[in-house]
């Protein structure tokens, strides 16, 4: 089923144009939520790493400086 926005009131199929630039803004979209999350997985595993680290008194590299104290 071709999808449908509202024009005063009326429904209205996309034109082809219109369905194209919807299909790129949600996979767009798609993309930058899975970046978001492997952003956050990293932070933890640096901040998981950083904790270790300091325990065992090893050297921190920079990411795992950032995630345990900030910038």
């Amino acid at each position: 089923m071709a999808r449908q926005h509202n024009i005063n009131g009326t429904k209205v199929p996309f034109t082809a144009e219109e369905e194209a630039a919807r299909d790129a803004e949600e996979a767009q979209a798609a993309i930058d939520k899975q970046t978001e999350a492997d952003a956050e997985t990293a932070k933890q595993n640096n901040k998981t790493s950083g904790k270790a680290k300091l325990k065992a008194g090893e050297a921190l590299n920079d990411a795992e400086v950032s995630a345990l104290f900030g910038d």
